[in-house]
């Protein structure tokens, strides 16, 4: 009592204050208010069982490692531009989320008689004080900083039908919405569309409506069709399927491509006016023989027998809009449609960027434009003249030259 008395009549408030606070911060952080939560590669040892957690963990924490560690694994992986880094086991990993500290330790141990030559797991430590935090927030927080990681680290794919099934192969294609050289509002267009897909995957389930969304790409050959496919592909980091429809031969055979391509996909039909299948109806007679035609196509198409694939984006490509069923362009199956017409002067400095590196003004740039806008040609041609000089202005000169003659009504390469 009588330090009590002695600690409050002569210790000043500001003082005390900050004594009791160093006081209380001490026995906070003693081992006795400390959580620790096991975290391991294989769950209840079931070697094939992954723990989803700490796939996660592996490839985040990496991400938080700072300058000041001392000791770290590195390597160089084949297909990674840059180094990959990973937790030693020797090394804490201390990261930080809404304000609060939380400590990460790789632990591995070997175990004789075990199919594992090495069993491993992490070991997450913070403050008891902090356990909603953790449980609530900050796990959820890792796992989806993983997928994300996980999304943009892969390889995409683009799947052909041969026979019964699929056979794939890496989708290299580098087109995206910077690249294509299609006037500004049209490529805002599509890509706030597809954002708006995207965020309304809890809509379309609400809504009772399968999670998909269809683009009609139209024009001339050589406009950029596959070019804006490849874009949205890279952009979305979907899969590409491309649907053959002249390998189709009946409705079981469009059931099984269907049925196997993967959620968050993009499913392909290209020159549809050009298939004499789809252009036909059923009728009594055709039911039950199993062949293919427009009706076995719009079903699909509504999800009413593809098992409700999630997050699909289907694209029909025709260069002859007017020549396509109505009933196969009406809104829910092809939502957006993207006519992509001739080359215009405000487009054109972009293909000049690809294929000649000119970055900002050329001399040639607004008599090319000026051209561009009185005459009709693709995107296609226009790139074919540029890339037959390795010298830029060798290159915008020649174009002027054939822009000029197709202008006075020679044209000799429209298309």
């Amino acid at each position: 009592m009588l330090l009590r008395t002695a600690f409050y009549d002569l210790i000043p408030h500001q003082l005390r204050s900050f004594i009791v606070s160093k006081l209380q911060a001490f026995f906070n952080s003693q081992p006795n208010n400390q959580i620790s939560l096991k975290i391991d590669r294989f769950w209840i040892n079931w070697v094939e069982d992954d723990n989803q957690l700490f796939l996660a963990a592996q490839e985040y924490l990496p991400t938080r490692i700072t300058r000041t560690y001392k000791s770290l694994k590195v390597c160089k992986l084949e297909n990674e531009k840059n180094l990959s880094l990973a937790v030693d086991e020797s090394e804490e990993v201390v990261d930080e989320f809404e304000g609060t500290k939380f400590t990460w330790k790789l632990h591995e141990t070997s175990e004789e008689n075990s199919s594992d030559s090495c069993k491993k797991a992490f070991v997450l430590t913070f403050s008891e004080r902090s356990r909603e935090t953790v449980m609530d927030r900050y796990i959820p927080h890792i796992l989806k900083t993983y997928e994300a990681m996980k999304t943009e680290k892969r390889t995409l794919k683009i799947h052909s039908n041969v026979g019964y099934g699929w056979r794939d192969r890496d989708l290299s294609h580098p087109a995206t919405f910077h690249s294509l050289a299609l006037d500004s509002e049209l490529k805002q267009a599509v890509v706030d569309d597809l954002d708006r897909f995207l965020k309304r995957k809890e809509f379309y389930k609400n809504v009772g409506k399968p999670w998909k969304r269809g683009y009609l790409l139209h024009g001339p050959p050589g406009t950029g069709k596959s070019s804006l496919i490849a874009a949205i592909a890279n952009y979305l980091k979907f899969d590409v399927y491309d649907l053959e429809l002249s390998s189709i031969h009946s409705d079981s055979d469009l059931m099984r491509s269907i049925s196997n391509v993967s959620d968050n996909s993009i499913l392909v039909i290209e020159d549809i006016d050009c298939n004499k299948e789809v252009h036909v109806r059923s009728t009594t007679s055709d039911e039950g023989n199993g062949k293919l035609n427009l009706s076995s196509l719009l079903n699909y198409m509504d999800g009413l027998r593809s098992g409700g694939g999630g997050g699909w984006v289907i694209i029909f490509t025709t260069n002859h809009k007017e020549k396509i069923d109505p009933a196969l362009l009406r809104p829910g199956r092809m939502d957006m449609h993207i006519h992509l017409s001739f080359l215009t002067g405000k487009a054109f400095p972009v293909l000049a960027s690809n294929y000649l590196g000119i970055q900002g003004h050329h001399p040639l740039f607004e008599e090319i434009q000026g051209l561009l806008d009185k005459t009709q040609v693709t995107p296609a041609v226009v790139a074919e003249h540029l890339i037959r000089y390795e010298d830029p202005d060798l290159a915008l000169e020649a174009l002027v030259q054939f822009l000029k003659t197709t202008v006075e009504g020679h044209p000799t390469e429209l298309y």
